[in-house]
C-alpha cells in the first residue's frame, strides 16, 4: 500500500496498530484508543468589515482524557479538516504520555486564511470560535494552545472570552499566552528547544560531535527558527533553511539570527536572503548533512522524496512530517529517526508548566523552566531509546509502545463507567 495516499488520521491509526502489536491489549482497549473520545464541529457567522456575513467552520477533537485534561493546539488554515484534527489529537495523547505529563490529547482548528482577515475580523472569529467550543474548554477539562497561524494574541482573546463567560479571570484555561497575562517564560522557544535537545541526544547516540555538525532545517517558523539558532548556539552549522518562499544554502553555515532578522523585514519569508545561495526543494532534501529537521507541515517526507535524503539523522520538529512508507525507506538507508511525539514535545511540556503556574498563580524563572524542560526531554529520549533497543524496533514504534502502555494502564485503572 502507498501510505503516502493515506489521510493523516489513517496514518495515525496505522502507527498505533504497529506499536499496539507489541502490547498485550484487549480488543476493546485497542478499539477505544483508535478512536477520538469527542468530536465537535461548529459553523458560525462573522460580520466582515464590509458589512457582509461569512460562515466559518471550526473543530475541536478530544482523543483521550484518561491521564488528565485534553491538551492541544488550535490552528487557522484553509486546509484544516476533521480528519486532520483527529490525527493531531491522537498524536497529542501519545506525545503527552511519552514525556509523562498528566494530559490527554486534543486538537482544534478553523478553516480560514488568516492573512486575508483584518485584525477586527480575526478577533471576532477567534472570540466566536472560543464561545462555540467553550462547552469543552476548562482548566480541568480541555486546555488549548497556539498552533499553525495562531499566537499569543489569539490565545489572549480566547482566554478573555472564556473568562468573561465565567465571570472571573481564568488564566489556566489556555497556554501560550502573553507573559503579561500569565504566560510562561520560555514558552516561545519551548518546541524548538525540545527539538534541539532531541537532536543533541541523537547525535550523542550516533557518535556525532555537535561542534561543526551540519544541519538542514525545513520550515522557519515558531519551531524551525528556534531549533536552528539554538543548535547553532551549540556549535552546529546550519547550512540550509527552507520555507514556503524557497530554500537557501551556505556550505560554511548560515547566521541563523541574521536570516531571522531578514525574514521579519520581508514578510516572514527567507527568499532573497543575500548572504546565501538559492536552491531547489529537491536539492534541499538531498543535501549531504548530519541532521535533517523537518519543522513545517505533515507529509513533508514521502516515498517519492525519501530515497534522496542523505542525512544521518532525521528529527521531526513538525507533526507527522514522515509518511509510514517513507519511514521504511529511511530505516532501510540506516537513517536514525527521532519521531515527532518525542522530538517536538517541548512545547506541550512547557504548556504543562504554564498550566501549573496559572493554577497556582506562582511563576518560575526562565532558567527554572528551561532546566525542567531539559531534564524531561533527556529522560524521555533515554526511555524511548531503551525501549527501542529492548524491543528491537525503531524510535517511533518504541515511543508509541511507551505511550500506549501508559494510557492503556490509566484506562484500566479508572475502569469503565457505569
Amino acid at each position: 500500500m502507498n501510505t503516502s495516499e493515506l489521510t493523516a488520521y489513517e496514518i495515525a491509526v496505522a502507527q498505533f496498530d504497529k506499536a499496539a502489536a507489541y502490547l498485550d491489549l484487549k480488543p476493546g482497549q485497542c478499539e477505544m484508543l483508535r478512536r477520538p473520545k469527542c468530536e465537535l464541529a461548529v459553523n458560525f457567522p462573522i460580520r466582515m468589515d464590509d458589512g457582509s456575513e461569512q460562515v466559518f467552520t471550526g473543530y475541536r477533537v478530544q482523543h483521550s482524557t484518561a491521564r488528565g485534561p485534553a491538551k492541544g493546539g488550535i490552528r487557522y488554515h484553509p486546509s484544516v479538516t476533521l480528519d486532520e484534527m483527529r490525527a493531531m489529537a491522537m498524536w497529542m495523547t501519545w506525545k503527552c504520555a511519552v514525556v509523562n505529563i498528566p494530559f490527554g490529547g486534543a486538537k482544534g482548528g478553523v478553516i480560514c486564511d488568516p492573512t486575508t482577515l483584518s485584525r477586527r475580523e480575526l478577533e471576532s472569529l477567534t472570540r466566536r470560535y472560543a464561545s462555540e467550543i467553550s462547552l469543552l474548554m476548562s482548566p480541568e477539562g480541555d486546555i488549548p494552545a497556539p498552533d499553525v497561524n495562531t499566537d499569543g494574541q489569539i490565545m489572549a482573546w480566547i482566554m478573555d472570552t472564556y473568562s468573561t463567560r465565567r465571570g472571573y479571570y481564568t488564566p489556566a484555561v489556555i497556554t501560550g499566552k502573553p507573559i503579561e497575562l500569565g504566560g510562561s517564560l520560555g514558552r516561545a522557544e519551548a518546541t524548538g528547544r525540545g527539538v534541539m535537545l532531541s537532536t543533541l541526544e541523537a547525535m550523542k547516540y550516533r557518535g556525532i560531535d555537535p561542534e561543526g555538525a551540519t544541519l538542514a532545517v525545513q520550515g522557519f517558523g515558531k519551531v524551525g527558527a528556534p531549533t536552528a539558532y539554538l543548535l547553532q548556539d551549540k556549535g552546529c552549522r546550519i547550512v540550509a533553511i527552507t520555507d514556503i518562499s524557497g530554500s537557501i544554502y551556505h556550505p560554511k553555515g548560515l547566521d541563523v539570527r541574521d536570516v531571522l532578522r531578514y525574514a521579519r523585514e520581508h514578510g516572514n519569508l527567507i527568499a532573497g536572503y543575500p548572504l546565501a545561495d538559492s536552491i531547489e526543494a529537491d536539492e534541499f532534501l538531498g543535501l549531504d548533512v548530519d541532521v535533517l529537521a523537518p519543522c513545517a507541515l505533515e507529509k513533508a517526507i514521502t516515498a517519492k522524496n525519501a530515497p534522496r535524503i542523505r542525512a544521518k539523522i532525521v528529527v521531526e520538529g513538525a507533526n507527522g512530517p514522515t509518511t509510514p512508507d517513507a519511514e521504511d525507506i529511511l530505516a532501510d538507508k540506516g537513517i536514525f529517526l527521532v519521531p515527532d511525539v518525542l522530538a517536538n514535545a517541548g512545547g506541550v511540556t512547557v504548556s504543562y508548566f504554564e498550566w501549573v503556574q496559572g493554577l497556582q498563580c506562582f511563576f518560575w524563572s526562565e532558567q527554572e523552566v528551561n532546566a525542567r524542560l531539559d531534564e524531561i526531554m533527556v529522560r524521555s529520549f533515554g526511555d524511548v531509546l531503551r525501549t527501542a533497543e529492548e524491543k528491537k524496533v525503531g524510535m517511533r514504534v518504541a515511543a508509541y509502545i511507551l505511550a500506549i502502555d501508559r494510557v492503556a494502564r490509566a484506562h484500566a485503572l479508572r475502569g469503565t463507567y457505569p
